[in-house]
Formats: structure tokens, sequence, C-alpha cells
């Protein structure tokens, strides 16, 4: 069986794609081949997929294109859709890319799942379409009360997939986690950002007073949920899986501190997000009960685990960290309203090292944006990673100066495969 996972080069998608691909996985699950689709916007790295495995193919591209999503899905039987974009404080300064990635692009998908007569459909979502909760956990069956555009983006993906399920006949299995952590994660959650800014020495910012409370869950029990859904849940149906840890940022920041050696004098109370929701709890006794889903994940212990890993993988947090300042010059980063954060990606890299750099030739469909780069200036060569392969560039015209003030040209060369 060949499946389509979405999203698969960021931080859920990209553990479920290797949960999959480990000894034993693929046997177990029924799948033969994974095909993965990702845009590589900011928070995607190849780096979190193992491309030269045979199993696995990446397709570079949108969810909201439809031809593409048409091509895929008359490939595949399943689907499992990890792809939006997620995080709060950017959907706050800017909502439509999550109205279109988040809405559309899972229209699209299902849209084509349906022509193609796709056999599941597996939607990945979040607790925070339920909204704050006083008391108590929210149960599948609770009303949805997003607050914020990115939970509202959300809640209304999940209608319309649910929709597909009973106007069409779909089968469509929801999925509701908590908040993951674990290896891998863009630094702009607030675990990933505390312990990077942390292990270089350097405050970190607290929400208002601290008290908003969190379920957690290690992102390899979240993955483990999915499957399960995947494999054994039923048609039409919502899975909250949550996790076995629930407490305030304020706690939170005294673990962090705690396993990264530092103390409060690094901590900076900011004023609160818009809208932020004091807390939230999803009850999991469903995915309990129906698919035997148990967290296996000790907080404090994969918690530590996850400040280990980051501490001894530099190597690929740091040129993250980079390229997000990169994009800073070429408009396609939008960096989260923490203003700790901003502060530290615009020292990641002198400004007078970054010039503009226009890509020229190559194939005809190239996107546009992906014409205009941030180059250091040091740099020979360019590669882009686009519809599975990646695409190289040589520079061929002088550094700008005060005489020469436009960008680097980087003329195509030729193309090399990601995988067969």
């Amino acid at each position: 069986m060949n499946i389509l996972v979405t999203g698969a080069a960021g931080f859920i998608g990209s553990t479920y794609v290797r949960m999959l691909l480990s000894p034993g996985g693929l046997e177990s699950s029924g799948i033969s081949r994974i095909t993965v689709l990702d845009k590589l916007t900011y928070a995607g790295t190849l780096r979190n997929l193992d491309l030269a495995d045979p199993r696995l193919r990446f397709v570079h591209g949108d969810i909201c294109d439809a031809s593409l999503a048409d091509e895929l899905m008359a490939e595949v039987e399943q689907v499992v859709h990890f792809a939006a974009e997620s995080h709060v404080d950017r959907s706050i300064a800017a909502a439509g890319e999550f109205v279109r990635t988040n809405v559309l692009g899972t229209h699209t998908l299902l849209d084509a799942a349906l022509r193609h007569k796709v056999n599941r459909f597996v939607h990945v979502s979040t607790d925070e379409v339920y909204g704050s909760v006083e008391q108590g956990s929210s149960p599948e069956t609770a009303p949805l009360g997003p607050n914020s555009p990115y939970a509202a983006s959300k809640a209304a993906s999940d209608l319309v997939a649910l929709a597909y399920h009973r106007t069409h006949g779909l089968d469509v299995r929801v999925t509701r986690c908590c908040n993951n952590y674990g290896p891998r994660q863009f630094p702009e959650k607030i675990i990933p950002l505390f312990i990077t800014r942390l292990l270089d020495g350097e405050k970190v910012p607290v929400y208002g007073d601290g008290q908003n409370v969190r379920q957690w869950m290690h992102v390899e029990d979240h993955c483990h949920a999915v499957e399960l859904a995947r494999a054994n849940g039923r048609s039409g149906e919502v899975y909250n899986i949550s996790g076995s840890t629930e407490i305030s940022n304020r706690e939170l920041t005294k673990h962090l501190l705690a396993a990264c050696g530092g103390d409060w004098s690094q901590v900076v109370y900011v004023p609160d997000r818009k809208g932020h929701d004091r807390r939230y709890s999803v009850g999991g006794g469903k995915a309990r009960a129906e698919l035997g889903y148990r967290p296996q994940h000790d907080f404090e212990r994969s918690l530590a685990d996850t400040v280990a890993w980051y501490r001894d993988n530099r190597a690929w947090w740091q040129p993250i960290k980079q390229r997000a300042c990169e994009g800073l010059g070429r408009g396609d980063y939008r960096p989260p309203l923490r203003g700790a954060l901003m502060n530290h990606l615009a020292r990641a890299i002198p400004a007078d090292d970054l010039v503009r750099a226009v890509l020229e030739g190559g194939p005809p469909g190239l996107p546009e944006g992906l014409r205009v780069q941030t180059a250091r200036r040091s740099e020979r060569k360019i590669k882009i990673p686009y519809h599975g392969g990646y695409e190289h560039f040589e520079r061929v015209s002088d550094l700008p100066g005060p005489a020469q003030p436009g960008p680097i040209i980087f003329r195509w060369t030729m193309r090399t495969k990601i995988a067969e």
C-alpha cells in the first residue's frame, strides 16, 4: 500500500515518517511506500528525512496546487495530512496564509482524494479548536470555540474534512492533539525556543503572568496515536490525543531552567499575547478505549532527553535560526512576536554579510518566490529543492557595491534527483 504524508519535512510529520521507516515499522503497518509532499516553508527541512531510503519519495510542492494533488492522489491509497501553518503568534500578525494553507489546502486535498477514490484520509488537528477550558477536559463532542486565527483555521479544516465524510462518504478520521515536544522542533515554539536560548546563555520571554496551562505530550506518542487512528480508527470519528502532563508555562519554564542549567535571572516577562487562551485540556478516553492508545514517555525524563538532543545537535538548529534571519531579507519569514527571539535572529548573521541573489534559468514553472534568495557574500553556488529534485545555480556576477547596487545573479546549471 502507498500512502501520502503531507507536511512531513516539519517536526511532527517527519517524526511520523521516521517511525514508519524504522525497523519493522512499514511491515507492521501494511505500508510499502511513502510519498511526502511538503512546501518546505521556514519550518521544514529535508534534514528531517532520510532521502536515501528507497521506500520514501519526496515531492516539493504546495497542498493548494490542485493539479499536483490530483497527480499524487492517483498514486496512493491513503493520506495522512499533517501540513499546516501552526504558530499562533504568526496567525495574529498575518492570518491570510493560515486560511489559505489550513482551509483551502485541506479542501484541495480532500477534493482530489474523493476524485481518485482514496480509501482513507487522516486529518491531524489540534486541541486549540475547543478554545479555552476553565475546568475539566473537552471531549470530542464539545462545541468548537477557537479564539486565535490559527485555531479558527484548523477548526474550519476539521469541519470541511468531516463534511466530506458525511456528504460524500469519504473515510475521514480526525485527530486532535495537545502540545508536542521533542527533537527537531523549529525554535519558535516555547520549548525549543527556550532551550536554544538558554543553551546560549540568553534570556527567555514568558507571556503575561506565566499561568497559562497546557497539556504536553512527546511527539513520538502523538505519532503513535495518529498511526493507531489510521490503522484502527473508525470512519467519520474524531479522536482527542491527550498527554500525561498538564502544567503552566511558568512551571514549564522552571523545568527548562533546571534542565539547561539556567536561573530565573534569564526570564523576562513580556506583555501577554492577544486573546491568549488560559487553559487547554482534552479528554483522551475515546482514543484509549477504541485505539488502545497509551502515552509511553515520562515528561521529566523525555524533556531532559530533548534538552540533551538540542545540546548535542547544534548543527541542526543553528542553521535553521540562521536561515530564518536570512529570510527576513526576502520577506518570506515573519518572526514570532517574541522580541527576544527576533533580536536573537537579527544577531545571527552580520547584516553586511548578506546580499540579495536572483536565480536565472531552470525549470519554467519555478515559482518567482524561489527565484529571489538571500545569500552570504562568499557563496558561489546555491541549490534549492523543487519537485523531487535539486535545482543547482552558480554565481555569474560580481558582488554588489556602492557603485553597483544590484543583486548577485546566479544561473541555473543542472538538476539532480533527491530520491528515486
